[in-house]
């Protein structure tokens, strides 16, 4: 009998990837569509069409038939995970109304009146006021329906990316409860919509039965329709399974399922995430993320520019390598590493704070980016290694409020996304921790926590700690230097962790002359 192969659909936010796993969490075939992350209309607008995600999904599928020697009659079943928080609004035919707005997008909506009693006064004492503003300034259905009602008055179904994936895929409006993150009306503990007493659904002009059906990952959302399956090169009928977000299916295929092992994202957006059963919010009234895992949480803190510092850099700074690399034929991320491997621990004094964008409510909406103790040692490649250390003294300091908020101690790093892949960032990441910093064994960890979720539904895996321990494992490991942690760890207490208080009322006065960050 052939090997029985996941499909999963990995819709991130520069490429749409469609990878195949066997049940030993072995990558054995791999079609990706690079995709532009958005349009921009309007300045800080973030848009893409939905049917360029569609057809993108479709050119990744060929690819992956063409390139691999796996038949999709080996396939027992498909799982989608995609980007967090970008939203599609479809008619009553399941056609999207306007381009899908992306996480990327900065519009804000008219905060107009209040949200009423009790809940006004009880944000008040509790300190959420500008929380609960920057949500409702946020809420993508609010800005449709203040200035674009001719498209809100159309929209018969408001869903995520990973739902209007769904619905492509199975003709059902239904989706995990693991991809629910966003300006929705979401209730996080119970991990379903929210109450119909919620102040969420004051705030926003959504009704319930313009949402999806939920069920937790691992379940089933549908089969795959006839039209779906040309699309993907699949015989129709095909279980579609409910996986999860594409951050909690990156902490799953990384492996780090116990509280005691903490999962860093070295992705467009850096996070460090803590897994646990138990609802641990990383920040007071700040809920943690639904889990690939079902009834389980992802509490999270997060760095929202992450790494795309590092793509900021090269463009900026960064030429001289990128052109090298054509020459040569190579990724400038190698030559990067090179520029810094003679650059000391501690860049020579240079410190970077990584707010590049504003947050609520740590940092505030104040909040941004800053590097001090330049002197005229420092060249670029000081600068770019303090970029690397900066993200990793700002997810150290998240590290430490999870396990304040969660009474755990963290003995390992499993770190993923596309930093990862830099041995030098790798090392900075486990002196500055002083803890071992493990790489998985794939790169494609998002899909794999999804083919996972796929597994343990369909029965191929009796349950996910049998899945975990046969499809995931460590790749590389790379322990902390003792003199170096010495080293950093003084710069972390005594530069780092003062800097945002210090810097902070000058934060603010910029905003206050400038009106930036709004």
């Amino acid at each position: 009998m052939s090997e029985r192969l996941i499909l999963t659909i990995d819709n991130g936010t520069q490429s749409v990837r469609a990878l195949l796993f066997n049940l030993d969490g072995d990558l054995v075939g791999k079609g990706k569509r690079e995709i532009e992350p958005y349009v921009s209309p309007h300045p800080g607008w973030a848009e893409q069409s939905a049917e360029y995600y569609w057809e993108s999904l479709g050119e990744a599928c060929r690819q992956l038939w063409a390139d691999t020697d796996a038949t999709p009659e080996q396939v027992a079943g498909i799982a989608v995970t995609t980007q967090r928080g970008t939203v599609v609004a479809l008619d009553e035919h399941g056609e999207p109304v306007r381009p899908a707005i992306t996480w990327l997008d900065q519009r804000s909506a008219r905060v107009e009146g209040k949200v009423g009693f009790p809940w006004d006064p009880l944000f008040a004492v509790l300190g959420l006021n500008e929380t609960i503003h920057r949500f409702r300034e946020n809420t993508q259905a609010t800005w449709l329906a203040q200035n674009e009602p001719e498209h809100w008055q159309r929209t018969r179904h408001f869903v995520l990316l990973s739902g209007f994936l769904n619905y492509r895929l199975t003709g059902q409006y239904r989706d995990s409860a693991g991809s629910q993150v966003g300006y929705i009306p979401f209730d996080y503990r119970r991990q379903q919509w929210a109450g119909p007493r919620d102040f969420k659904w004051k705030v926003m002009p959504l009704r319930r039965d313009m949402l999806p059906e939920l069920v937790a990952p691992g379940e089933r959302l549908g089969e795959l329709t006839g039209p779906a399956a040309d699309h993907l090169g699949l015989p129709a009928g095909l279980p579609v399974m409910a996986a999860a977000s594409d951050k909690a299916c990156e902490i799953l295929g990384a492996g780090s399922h116990r509280e005691t092992v903490g999962c860093m994202s070295y992705g467009t957006t850096a996070t460090i995430n803590l897994t646990s059963h138990r609802y641990i919010e990383p920040i007071r009234f700040m809920p943690p993320y639904p889990s690939a895992i079902p009834n389980h949480y992802c509490s999270e803190v997060m760095i929202y520019r992450g790494f795309w510092m590092v793509s900021w850099f090269k463009k900026q700074f960064g030429l001289r390598e990128q052109h090298i690399a054509e020459e040569r034929g190579i990724a400038p991320e190698a030559l990067f590493d090179e520029l810094v491997r003679d650059v000391p621990p501690g860049s020579m004094g240079l410190m970077l704070q990584p707010y590049w964008s504003p947050g609520v409510p740590q940092p505030g909406p104040e909040a941004k980016g800053s590097i001090i103790g330049f002197g005229d040692v420092h060249t670029r490649a000081h600068l770019y290694r303090a970029i690397l250390e900066g993200l990793a003294y700002a997810l150290r300091e998240g590290k430490e409020r999870l396990e304040k908020r969660g009474k755990v101690r963290m003995d390992r790093l499993r770190v993923a996304g596309g930093g990862s892949q830099s041995d030098v960032a790798m090392q900075l990441t486990a002196d500055i921790f002083g803890l071992p910093a493990e790489r998985p064994h794939t790169y494609e960890t998002s899909g794999l926590g999804a083919a996972i979720d796929a597994a343990v539904g369909l029965g191929l895996h009796p349950d996910f700690d049998t899945a975990i321990d046969r499809m995931t494992r460590v790749g590389d490991r790379f322990e902390p230097d003792p003199e170096t942690h010495r080293l950093y760890d003084r710069l972390y207490r005594e530069v780092y962790c003062r800097m945002y208080d210090r810097l902070q009322p000058l934060y603010q006065s910029i905003r206050e002359i400038t009106g930036y960050p709004e």
